[in-house]
């Protein structure tokens, strides 16, 4: 019974991970703040307890990575 339940998380969580990572491309390629902003708005919709730092650390190591 608890198949189906586990199913709809597994793919919540997935679609959650994916459009953190398009949020994040956004940020990374954002030229104002106000975009910025929006962006970070969008983040705590969609996953309130997500920290800044868990949000920026890919950025800035790629960032790093490229220097």
């Amino acid at each position: 019974m608890t198949t189906p339940s586990r199913n709809s998380e597994i793919r919540r969580r997935r679609a959650r991970k994916e459009k953190i990572a398009l949020l994040r491309k956004r940020y990374a390629a954002a030229s104002s703040e106000g975009d910025r902003t929006r962006i970070v708005e969008k983040l705590r919709r969609l996953s309130p307890t997500f920290s800044m730092d868990e949000f920026l650390k890919p950025i800035q190591a790629g960032k790093a990575a490229a220097q």
